[in-house]
């Protein structure tokens, strides 16, 4: 596993990590064995940075990773994040009280004194345009709750907000072949701010898997079934915000790129990590085996100019005019 830094924080991490949502809720149900399995073939291949949230099956996602934690020697960094408990999910709700709340919460869940960071989980636009809720991060730091804090956005001009604030220290974004425009307005801008940038949705909900077709179906608790249109949270969060049979067609036009013996998912993967901006990149994994498989993608030689000006060209055929500037 190859290795980059982590912005202003100075952790050195695995370029592959680990999100934590598909072992805690939303992507259909993950036993207790399975999820200990995942996590454990994760940190086996490189793996030293899992990304959580305190709402990932209401605690669940977060109460392993600390029983994980609890089994393993090697050093390696969690990462959560808080607002989304907020009811109703207004910038209002995201208030001093409430945000103390909701990390004490998480640090009971994971076991420790210090969260290692904490990042604003996709609140309201709106909170970005006051300095309120940096200022309780700020405090929560000062308060030995949390050693760092960034955000987790859904919109370029939120990035572009927090930016502003000199204690950010990290950027959760949507970020792969599908979403491509964050490469063009925010990377670079945040690596001059050595602000970490985190790549979210990687796979686009395992479209870029490349294993999906119409006929696919998923479990009733599975978003890929329920949020299609947003009616649970952003739809960027789902496939990407892409529509389903169109990121089936953009797939096929990128099948051809995938070179013999590489998996797409891995290929995909290996895209995201030709921008050297990014810090990290966090595929989640139902199992170890894909666990394993998203980690061995930092081992791929580097695409060429040609394949990527190829993704180029079938995100700005199929993809741009769904997503480009709504995000």
């Amino acid at each position: 596993m190859k290795t980059r830094t982590f912005g202003k924080t100075g952790w050195t991490v695995g370029e592959v990590g680990f999100g934590a949502w598909q072992i805690g809720a939303d992507w259909g149900d993950v036993s207790e064995e399975d999820a200990s399995a995942t996590l454990h073939a994760a940190l086996d291949a490189g793996v030293t940075l899992f990304d959580t949230a305190d709402v990932y099956g209401d605690g669940l996602s977060e109460r392993r990773l600390a029983k994980f934690r609890s089994e393993r020697a090697e050093p390696f960094h969690i990462i959560t994040k808080t607002g989304r408990r907020c009811d109703p999910h207004t910038s209002a709700e995201y208030n001093e009280t409430n945000l103390n709340a909701f990390v004490d919460r998480s640090r009971q869940n994971l076991g420790v004194e210090t969260l290692d960071l904490v990042q604003l989980h996709s609140p309201p636009s709106d909170v970005y345009e006051s300095t309120e809720q940096f200022e309780i991060m700020d405090a929560m730091v000062a308060a030995g709750k949390i050693q760092y804090w960034g955000v987790s956005v859904e919109k370029i001009s939120e990035a572009e907000l927090a930016l502003t604030w000199p204690s950010l220290t990290s950027i959760q974004v949507i970020f792969n072949a599908f979403r491509q425009r964050p490469a063009r307005e925010l990377l670079g801008h945040a690596a001059r701010k050595n602000v970490a940038i985190i790549a979210r949705v990687p796979l686009a909900s395992g479209l870029l898997a490349g294993k999906m077709t119409s006929e696919t179906t998923f479990e009733a608790d599975d978003h890929r079934n329920y949020n299609r249109d947003g009616q649970a949270f952003d739809v960027g969060e789902t496939f990407a915000g892409v529509p389903f049979e169109t990121g089936l067609q953009a797939v096929e036009a990128l099948r051809p790129l995938v070179p013999e013996g590489t998996s797409m998912a891995q290929w995909a993967l290996r895209w995201i990590l030709m921008h050297e901006e990014v810090s990290v990149v966090i595929p989640g994994a139902r199992n170890p085996q894909q666990a394993a498989d998203n980690a061995a993608a930092s081992e791929l030689p580097p695409l060429n100019g040609d394949d990527m000006a190829s993704v180029r060209n079938t995100y700005d055929r199929y993809i741009r005019t769904h997503v480009h500037e709504r995000w």
